[in-house]
């Protein structure tokens, strides 16, 4: 069996077409784990037209966010095999049969798969790097090369019991899919998409506001599960780098300038304690001379966001 966790907050634009991809899978033993978490639109009323099939366990609570939402789901799944989807998102038809059939036949831990991304209509595949079946010991980059959502991944249930989500905290989720990298002693790439990840503009993902500041707890959190694993201290470093990098770039959507230009003097002095030498990291290999210039310099970055704010 296959549980299925999809933690849902109004979400009454979007779980028709979820659940939809859900039931209607192509493999059927599955176990679907929807939890309410609190909703006030109309969110119920959908999901109680669902709820004649049987593989379906409905919780409607009280909003307790999404961390513990899906800490719930975990300690509620009864399957072989535990795959999560966020309430905006959908399933390719044949998903969790590729999921299973590819698990089964090479005994794996944990399988990472391709998907799309949904914005405005337009489908763009996502691929993500190939790799043979292995684990963190011989792909440490994995971490780097494997984007830290829980969807588009599935995971054999014994190996992420002891697993659980950051509570209380935005970027929950890229600890948890960290630690499973770590745990996990057969990962497999499935060169097939199975997810479509729908980018909404209002959505918790995309929103930047001071909890924004939480990413340098989970940066900390991150850090002290890998400062076990020496080999593993350049992916670190390029990680956080690669991160508050991005994260210092998407500070012009910030209202306040005022927070913008806190949050990038903390991210740089952050990237200094972790790397003193973080303008030479490889992260800035991947970039173009200009994105590259801007990003090593505190200065620069902090007047690209001032004047995108200004304009915006």
């Amino acid at each position: 069996m296959i549980s299925i966790i999809i933690p849902c907050y109004n979400a009454e634009k979007t779980i028709k077409k979820c659940l939809d991809s859900v039931v209607n899978q192509s493999y059927k033993n599955i176990e679907i784990i929807l939890i309410n978490d609190g909703s006030t639109d109309q969110t119920d009323k959908i999901i109680q037209k669902f709820l004649k099939d049987h593989r379906i366990k409905y919780y409607d609570r009280k909003n307790h966010g999404i961390g513990k939402t899906r800490n719930f789901g975990i300690q509620r799944a009864t399957g072989d095999y535990i795959t999560f989807l966020d309430s905006d998102d959908y399933l390719d038809n044949s998903a969790i049969e590729k999921f299973y059939k590819f698990a089964s036949e090479k005994q794996l831990d944990m399988v990472i798969s391709d998907y799309y991304i949904v914005e405005k209509n337009q489908i763009e595949y996502e691929k993500i790097p190939s790799f043979a079946i292995g684990n963190i010991h011989n792909l440490p980059n994995l971490i780097l090369d494997v984007n830290l959502s829980p969807w588009n991944k599935l995971y054999k249930t014994e190996c992420i019991k002891g697993i659980f989500f950051e509570e209380n905290l935005k970027y929950e989720d890229a600890p948890f899919v960290i630690r499973a990298l770590l745990t996990a002693k057969r990962i497999g790439k499935l060169n097939e998409p199975t997810h479509y990840y729908v980018i909404n503009s209002n959505s918790e993902t995309t929103i930047r506001d001071e909890r924004i500041f939480d990413v340098f707890e989970i940066l900390n959190i991150i850090g002290e599960h890998l400062k076990n694993y020496s080999f593993l201290e350049d992916v670190y470093k390029t990680l956080v780098v690669r991160i508050l990098c991005n994260y210092n770039i998407q500070q012009r959507y910030q209202k306040k300038i005022k927070v913008c230009h806190h949050f990038i003097n903390k991210s740089f002095k952050y990237m200094k304690s972790v790397d003193k030498n973080y303008k030479n990291n490889r992260y800035f290999n991947s970039r173009s001379k200009l994105k590259a210039l801007i990003e090593k310099s505190q200065f620069l970055t902090k007047f690209y966001c001032t004047i995108y704010i200004i304009l915006r």
